[in-house]
C-alpha cells in the first residue's frame, strides 16, 4: 500500500522515469553529433557499471556470479544494451531524436508478437487491436519524407527496429533466465559486460577514439547526465517504483518518454514535430495502451521484473 510518508519519493521517482529517460534520446542525439556512437555508449556504460558495482559494495550487496549467471549476463548486456542501445546511437546520427523515440514507443507491440512466435501466447482481441494500431501508427511516422533527408535515414529506421527485436527478444529471455537475485548486482554485470562490448565494437569499426579533455563542453556534460542519471538516478527509481506501486503504473514510461523527447528534440534541437507525427503517436501510443493493459502482458511483466 502507498504509503503518505513515501508520497514524495514516489512523485519524485515518477519524474525521474518520465523527464530522465525522455531525455536520454536528446542527450545522445547531441554527443553523438561529436563521438563516434558505439565508443560513445560503451563510455556510458562501463563507468555506469563500476559506479554500480561500488555502491553495492557500499551496500554490502555479494557481487559473486556464477558462470550461467555471467553467461546470461553477457547475453543481455549484448541485447539491451551492446545491440539495443549502442545501435540506436548509431542510428541517431541520421535520424531526430524524437522520431527515433516514438518508433522505439512500439517495445509492447514486438514484445508482444515475439511472445506470440516464440512462445505460442495467444493473442487477444485486444492485443490484436493494439498491433493494428501500432502498426499504422509506425506506418504514419515513418512515410513523412520530409523527417527522411538524410542519405542513410531509412538505413537507420531499419537498425532501430532490429535493435527493437534485440530488446524483445531479451525481455523474453530475462524471464527464465538466472541472473544474480540483486537487481542491482544483476544491471551492474549487464552494463559492464555490454559496455565492454560495445568499446570491441567500436574498435572493430575502427571509430576514432579522443579523450574527455578534448570534448565539448555540452558533450561533456550530455556524458556526465547519461551515466549519473540516465543510467544510475533513472533506474534506481524505475526499481524503487516496482517495489512501491503497481507495475501498470510504472509501465506508464512508455507512453511519457517519447512525448517527452519529442518536446526536448523539438525545444532544444529544433527538430520538427509534424501534424502528421503527432497524429502518428497518438495512434501509436493508443496501440502500445491496449497492448499494456492486456491481461497476459501484466502477467508477463510482473514475472519479467521479479527477475530485474
Amino acid at each position: 500500500m502507498e504509503s503518505r510518508k513515501q508520497l514524495p519519493l514516489i512523485i519524485a521517482a515518477f519524474v525521474a522515469i518520465y523527464v530522465i529517460w525522455g531525455s536520454t534520446y536528446m542527450l545522445n542525439k547531441v554527443a553523438v553529433n561529436e563521438l563516434p556512437p558505439f565508443m560513445l555508449a560503451a563510455i556510458r556504460f562501463v563507468i555506469a557499471g563500476g559506479l554500480i558495482f561500488g555502491m553495492a559494495a557500499l551496500m554490502g550487496k555479494s557481487l559473486r556470479i556464477t558462470r550461467k549467471q555471467l553467461w546470461n549476463s553477457l547475453v543481455l548486456g549484448f541485447l539491451f544494451l551492446s545491440f539495443g542501445n549502442g545501435i540506436v546511437v548509431w542510428a541517431l546520427k541520421f535520424v531526430d531524436s524524437n522520431f527515433a523515440a516514438l518508433i522505439i514507443s512500439a517495445q509492447p507491440l514486438v514484445v508482444m508478437l515475439l511472445m506470440w512466435l516464440l512462445q505460442g501466447q495467444q493473442l487477444r482481441p485486444m492485443s490484436l487491436l493494439g498491433v493494428l494500431l501500432g502498426v499504422v501508427g509506425i506506418y504514419l511516422l515513418v512515410s513523412q519524407d520530409n523527417l527522411l533527408q538524410d542519405e542513410h535515414a531509412w538505413l537507420g529506421v531499419a537498425m532501430i527496429f532490429a535493435a527493437l527485436v534485440a530488446w524483445g527478444y531479451g525481455s523474453v529471455f530475462v524471464g527464465n533466465a538466472d541472473l544474480p537475485k540483486n537487481y542491482f548486482v544483476s544491471t551492474g554485470y549487464q552494463m559492464l559486460t555490454g559496455g565492454l562490448m560495445l568499446a570491441l565494437m567500436s574498435l572493430a569499426f575502427r571509430e576514432p577514439w579522443s579523450s574527455p579533455l578534448e570534448w565539448r563542453t555540452d558533450t561533456l556534460w550530455c556524458m556526465v547526465l547519461l551515466v549519473i542519471f540516465g543510467s544510475i538516478v533513472a533506474f534506481t527509481a524505475f526499481n524503487f517504483l516496482l517495489k512501491t506501486v503497481s507495475p501498470e503504473k510504472v509501465s506508464t514510461n512508455t507512453y511519457v518518454n517519447p512525448i517527452v523527447a519529442m518536446l526536448l528534440g523539438h525545444y532544444f534541437l529544433g527538430e520538427p514535430v509534424s501534424l502528421q507525427s503527432i497524429i502518428a503517436a497518438v495512434i501509436l501510443l493508443t496501440g502500445v495502451y491496449f497492448i499494456s493493459t492486456n491481461k497476459t502482458w501484466r502477467q508477463f511483466v510482473r514475472f519479467r521484473r521479479k527477475g530485474i
